[in-house]
């Protein structure tokens, strides 16, 4: 994804029974299973609608509860899942390939099997993504030459990834019965990062054709040329596809550049660095999603579908920023409602969602997607999507359809609104798109719609009064709809499903609380019934047909045309109770029950039902093959006869277990910074001695002080700079880097002599400190501490032709800026050599300790280098201290603490470790904390600058039943020290579950390091 958790934004494959209508374009005759015509990909010879939801499985290091991600992505009506790959992770070392433990795929791929999801694989080698590098391995960095490009030293790195990845890949294809039925190149390879470029963007004008110009400049097709071939060289058969950056066409299938099958846009509506402080601001002007339209995409790929292959699903929160939570209010319901109608009404027939379940944002990923960080699905973020995504699983029409007519007041009696007719020539389906013309309105608008159908052309409602769109909302309208045989006339109120079973159709529609709405069949269908909750009902015929029109209140109405057709009518905040599960082939059920309903089977006559409650829930069978009798839930028969009920009451029964009270435990501490005490010995640290680099800002020291020179590309890095005094030394002036958010610290032997304590948006700085009056002839060190937090984004494309430069603060070669001290002065001394540095950072560097959780889990601090954050650290004979009584100077304590705890089996409950709220940003102490749990690092908390306070983390690396080992890192910025004022482990929510057991990640304990210092 562009610059910007689990997690989902989700979307996905739908499977419409249609024949071929135009000739399947195999690509190269490699295989016959997934093709493609202009309209739509075919699996197996049947159309699919490819909506897919972004999910990354190095985002949950717990393999288990993969599955559980795949079925909360499949009960939305989705059955795709696109997913990045992080070649930093797998390959930390160069030429050391390690996609195994909880970086292992295929667990990955049985699981999405196990759910019936397709998937879409980005291997890269570049995928962004807001990680460090964007998951280029940091030993790239310092290559000589331009990355993503036919630099021979880069190509021969990632033709050497992509042929490991792709023989893990390959096995995994649908030709080989696996979930895998396209595989992306690269990612975002659109635009160069020349100057004019940036100004252009700056400058944010629409005007594609003249920054396609410019972009055509430094891209190379002959780069795109050669890692689509590293794919095919390596076995992947299924078709190829992009996804460029900005809607310039470029590597689109028609232009001759051959940079793989499927030619799909990228877009992200509202800009990722914005309003999230200001969640309920939509910028004016033209709505966002026009920038990407289905004539666009006539014009640059008119023989490949319609596809989105990365869409906004939400936004980050970065270093200093608001809380995740705000994001999902800004990237929330009302915009799924508007600009993901908008997108359908556009015509997209493979739309990817980005996300739905480091660098420059905080250690939290969350994105404010549909699906939190902790797995939750309680954000209507979630219940809105699994209404359009149910819709659209039962809409095949739609595959064959197109937009016909749009404009403000067209169709509509009202100049407000904007309506946009999807249709298509060999089905009379038409979709009718209605939202304001002002998409960022709050107004309430009432309106008819004249529709063209069947039967000749009707105006909305036909029994009085008006329909209306309030505030930021949109509508699908349909009309001549087919519901398993019976033609839907027309409705105003929006489709969540329809199912049939033993001939009989079941319907559910929906709208906004206190919205008029209105349907219609053929008279012939016979007189409605309604049930006795129904009010607020007119029904009359009128011509040809039978017309219901109802007032969306809380009560649920049911209208039945005898033993045909029985339509709910619904509150849509009660639809969002609703779940439409697929039951076998060609069988579904409905189902109310609440929180979560994961799949649905049936077995010798009986319904079988597995889910989730968070309260007591009545579960209600709306829809199931008259065959079944009786009810099963999570394994227990809750229904004997559904001939005589189709309602039973599920009981939550809150779990008991006791959580650790952090204050009170035994906690153990020792110093982390023993490199400041005098006789330290750091002969084993690297001598810092190279005289020239491959970063992208020139030397302006006598040797390279670039962190990436010396292999440590991850954590924390310390210096230690000898030197002997002359007496005329008064100030040390340093500029280091580390990225947005860092800080450092800075000690003349033991003496503290100050912090750059960092910003949100800081990523160096230029730093003036006293130092006193020194003895001449005296030995000193200067140590200095920084903060890593990972590696620019190679976001542009670099320019080949460009010496390494700078422009401002921009560098052309983003992901070779270096991290560490860029520069230094020391007063008194005319020659910077007067200064012997040496660093280090994670033990072993680019040779990393801890294989199991892989090669960014440590950085330079002393506990981290022996390994004590690690289960079994030789703690007895520390001192006992808690992190709430802290450290009383600057420095870096280390503290660690072990506790037990048993969960009930039958219960999900996702649990976070907090922080007490005293961030800030002004005044406030200034101190980092990183913690571990069993050894994973799992955040970093920066009091100073925020905004994250809470870290979630699976369950899988906290042990649900059983010993854990808590270890925290306290760094104090401040001379007066630091200590945590609340610190604690927290259920996020606690869910009776259908899931199964989870499995540990792998957790391998402590052992004395050989080499570590």
């Amino acid at each position: 994804m562009r610059i910007t958790n689990i997690f989902v934004s989700v979307v996905t494959a739908f499977i419409c029974f249609f024949p071929s209508s135009t000739a399947q374009i195999l690509n190269g005759g490699l295989q016959e299973i997934v093709t493609w015509d202009s309209q739509s990909i075919y699996i197996n010879g049947k159309r699919v609608m490819i909506l897919s939801g972004e999910f990354h499985p190095f985002r949950l290091p717990s393999p288990s509860l993969w599955l559980d991600v795949f079925q909360k992505i499949h009960s939305l009506g989705f059955n795709c899942v696109s997913f990045y790959i992080n070649w930093a992770q797998i390959e930390g070392e160069p030429g050391q390939f390690r996609a195994d433990g909880i970086f292992a795929l295929e667990g990955f791929f049985e699981s999405a099997t196990a759910a019936n999801i397709y998937l879409i694989a980005r291997p890269g080698p570049y995928i962004n993504a807001e990680v460090s590098g964007g998951g280029f391995p940091g030993w790239l960095q310092p290559i000589d030459g331009v990355l993503r490009s036919t630099n021979d030293s880069y190509l021969d790195a990632a033709k050497a990834y992509i042929a490991n990845i792709s023989s893990i890949i390959s096995k995994a294809q649908i030709t080989n019965g696996g979930p895998v039925i396209m595989v992306q190149a690269e990612n975002e390879y659109t635009y160069s990062n020349t100057l004019e470029v940036l100004e252009f963007l700056a400058s944010q004008s629409p005007d594609l054709v003249a920054l396609k110009a410019l972009s055509d400049v430094n891209l190379e097709p002959q780069y795109m040329a050669d890692i689509e071939q590293a794919y095919l060289d390596a076995g992947i058969v299924v078709p190829l596809t992009v996804n460029d950056a900005v809607a310039l066409g470029n590597w689109a299938p028609d232009t001759g550049l051959g940079a793989g099958d499927i030619y799909g846009m990228d877009a992200y509506p509202f800009p990722l660095s914005g309003n999230c402080p200001d969640p309920y601001y939509w910028a004016p002007g033209t709505l966002p999603a026009r920038t990407i339209n289905y004539t666009l995409h006539l014009e640059q790929s008119p023989s490949t579908p319609y596809s989105i292959t990365e869409f906004q699903g939400g936004a980050p929160s970065t270093w200093g920023g608001t809380l995740e939570e705000s994001c999902n209010v800004w990237i929330g319901p009302e915009f799924e409602r508007l600009i993901y109608k908008e997108v359908f009404a556009q015509g997209a027939k493979y739309l990817n969602l980005y996300m739905d379940i480091q660098e420059a944002v905080n250690t939290s990923y969350d994105y404010g997607a549909a699906i939190t960080e902790e797995r939750l699905v309680s954000r209507e973020k979630y219940s809105e999507l699994k209404l359009q995504g149910n819709f659209r699983k039962v809409s095949p029409a739609y595959l064959l359809s197109s937009p016909q007519f749009m404009g403000a007041g067209i169709y509509t009696n009202n100049q407000d609104l904007f309506v946009t007719r999807v249709a298509g020539e060999e089905s009379t389906t038409s979709f009718y798109v209605v939202r304001h013309t002002d998409y960022t309105s709050y107004n309430s608008t009432t309106y008819q719609l004249s529709i063209d159908t069947s039967i000749g052309n009707i105006s909305i409602p036909q029994l009085g009064g008006n329909l209306t769109l309030n505030s930021r909302d949109s509508k699908i309208h349909v009309c001549d709809y087919d519901i398993g045989g019976i033609n839907l006339i027309y409705s105003s109120a929006e489709i969540f499903t329809w199912t049939n079973s033993d001939n009989k159709t079941t319907l559910i529609l929906y709208g906004a609380k206190g919205e008029t709405h209105e349907f219609a069949f053929l008279a012939e269908l016979g007189p409605p019934e309604l049930s006795s909750q129904c009010t607020g009902i007119q029904k009359q015929t009128v011509s040809s047909l039978v017309v219901v029109q109802w007032d969306v209140v809380p009560s649920t109405c049911v209208v039945s045309f005898g033993n045909a057709v029985k339509v709910y009518l619904l509150w849509r905040n009660e639809a969002y109770n609703y779940w439409a599960l697929d039951a076998g082939i060609n069988t579904s059920v409905i189902v109310k029950a609440g929180y979560l309903m994961r799949n649905a089977s049936i077995t010798d006559n009986a319904l079988y039902l597995n889910g989730d409650i968070n309260a007591t829930t009545t579960l209600e069978i709306i829809a199931a093959p008259l065959q079944c009798g009786q009810v099963f839930f999570n394994g227990q028969l809750i229904i004997e006869d559904l001939n005589l009920t189709q309602q039973a009451t599920l009981q939550f029964v809150p779990s008991i277990f006791t959580l650790p009270d952090f204050s009170s435990l035994d906690w153990k501490y020792i110093d982390s910074l023993p490199e400041i005490q005098t006789g330290y010995d750091d002969s084993n640290w690297t001598l810092c001695s190279q005289n020239f680099s491959n970063m992208a800002r020139p030397l302006t020291t006598a040797t390279s002080l670039y962190a990436g020179d010396y292999e440590y590309y991850t954590g924390s890095l310390e210096y230690r700079g000898h030197f002997v005094a002359n007496g005329n030394e008064t100030i040390f002036q340093i500029v280091t880097q580390g990225g947005d958010g860092y800080g450092h610290s800075i000690w003349l032997n033991d003496t503290f002599i100050g912090s750059w304590t960092g910003t949100g948006s800081d990523a160096n700085h230029n730093g003036t400190y006293t130092i006193g009056s020194l003895v001449e002839g005296s030995r000193y060190v200067i140590t200095v501490l920084i903060d890593h937090m990972g590696l620019e984004e190679e976001s542009f494309v670099s320019d080949p032709t460009a010496a390494p430069q700078t422009q401002g603060s921009y560098y052309f070669a983003p992901f070779k800026t270096p991290r560490g001290i860029l520069d230094y002065s020391l007063d008194g001394h005319t020659s910077q050599t007067d200064v012997t540095w040496k660093m280090t950072g994670n033990l072993g560097g680019v040779h990393y300790q801890d294989l199991a959780r892989g090669p960014m889990n440590e950085g330079s601090m002393f506990a981290e280098r022996q390994g004590y954050h690690l289960p079994g650290a030789p703690t007895s004979t520390w001192e006992s201290r808690s992190p709430l009584q802290g450290i009383d100077a600057a420095g870096v304590g280390f503290f660690a603490t072990e506790f037990e705890l048993d969960v009930p089996s039958g219960y999900d409950v996702p649990m976070s470790f907090v922080f007490g709220n005293v961030t800030t940003g002004n005044g406030t102490a200034a101190f980092r904390c990183q913690i571990f749990v069993n050894g994973y690092q799992f955040g970093k908390y920066v009091n100073n600058i925020g905004p994250q306070t809470v870290y979630p983390v699976p369950q899988g690396v906290l042990n649900h039943n059983g010993h854990n080992f808590v270890a925290l890192t306290l760094w104090s910025l401040d001379g007066a020290g630091a200590a945590l004022t609340e610190f604690s482990l927290e259920p996020q929510a606690e869910i009776m579950t259908g899931y199964r057991l989870i499995e540990p990640a792998p957790q391998p304990g402590w052992a004395q390091r050989t080499g570590a210092y």
